[in-house]
């Protein structure tokens, strides 16, 4: 390890050699710009160095200088590809510098019209928010980046993806009206489509959730709109789960709410996002009312 790190700084010094060598005059005569190459191609060599000796940081510093060359050479697709590398090698250890490289790449693809792969790339900042840095309100903006991308090509079944993320995340964030408009906008465009009819019950289950977590009320109207919307969602379990909580909600029936859950999760096994949820309903019959 300790030899391939040696040879990664050997060929940083050769790189930075010719490009002192291409701004003298003599070298900015005889094509500099062969030499700018030559350098950009020394830097990735000693990233690709610095990776096989796990020395992230250097990777992904050389990584850098090379997109930075290739910008110069106007080589924008190398540049960007260059970013996502130094970004890919940050992730071991500097999050910030990860999101900060596959951005600079995001800016060139998109740039360029490569709206599909600068979606990608939204995706993977995003999950390095939500896993490294734990800052969700990043990643659902990333996510919705991802998804507008990601609808712009007619991707619609990847930008569908992101959306739920954000989902997830503004119900978690008690954005639930956010939360609702997604659930329902993929719900709806899964009803109809064979194969992912069965996901709809799910989408349509888990926004009668947010409505109950807000409103009693919204939750039983919007419960009867999407059975009349879709049938099978009324023949599902989620959806006999979601109106037994609802008299539960109604009557005050804390027990009864328990028991529901407990006998539905002993076939299906609950999920974190709907325990975290059942629980802030839960609290809901559980409060004291205020007699101040």
């Amino acid at each position: 390890m300790a030899d391939n790190e040696q040879k990664g700084v050997q060929l940083i010094a050769e790189a930075e050699k010719k490009l002192k060598s291409s701004s003298s005059f003599f070298g900015s005569f005889f094509g500099s710009s062969s030499k700018v190459e030559e350098a950009a191609e020394l830097y990735v060599r000693a990233a690709n160095m610095f990776k096989m000796a796990k020395k992230w940081s250097a990777g992904g510093q050389a990584f850098c200088q090379a997109a930075v060359l290739q910008l110069q050479l106007k080589s924008k697709h190398e540049a960007a590809t260059h970013y996502v590398d130094a970004g890919n090698c940050y992730k071991k250890g500097d999050p910030n510098e990860a999101v900060n490289c596959l951005l600079k790449a995001v800016e060139i693809y998109t740039d360029m019209g490569r709206f599909s792969i600068a979606a990608k790339h939204h995706v993977s900042i995003a999950e390095i928010y939500e896993s490294e840095m734990v800052d969700i309100e990043k990643a659902v903006s990333s996510y919705e980046q991802a998804s507008d991308y990601y609808r712009g090509e007619e991707s619609n079944s990847a930008a569908n993806k992101c959306l739920l993320k954000v989902a997830q995340y503004s119900a978690q964030l008690e954005n639930y009206e956010k939360a609702i408009e997604i659930y329902e906008q993929v719900g709806i465009s899964s009803m109809d489509n064979s194969l992912l009819k069965y996901s709809a019950k799910d989408y349509f289950f888990k926004s009668s959730l947010c409505h109950l977590a807000v409103d009693l009320l919204n939750a039983q109207l919007a419960v009867q709109k999407y059975e009349d919307m879709f049938p099978a969602f009324g023949d599902a379990r989620e959806c006999k789960l979601v109106k037994t909580l609802m008299q539960c909600c109604e009557d005050q029936n804390l027990d009864g709410f328990t028991d529901a859950v407990k006998d539905y999760d002993s076939i299906s096994r609950l999920d974190q996002w709907t325990t975290t949820m059942l629980l802030r309903i839960k609290k809901t019959i559980s409060a004291e009312p205020d007699l101040r």
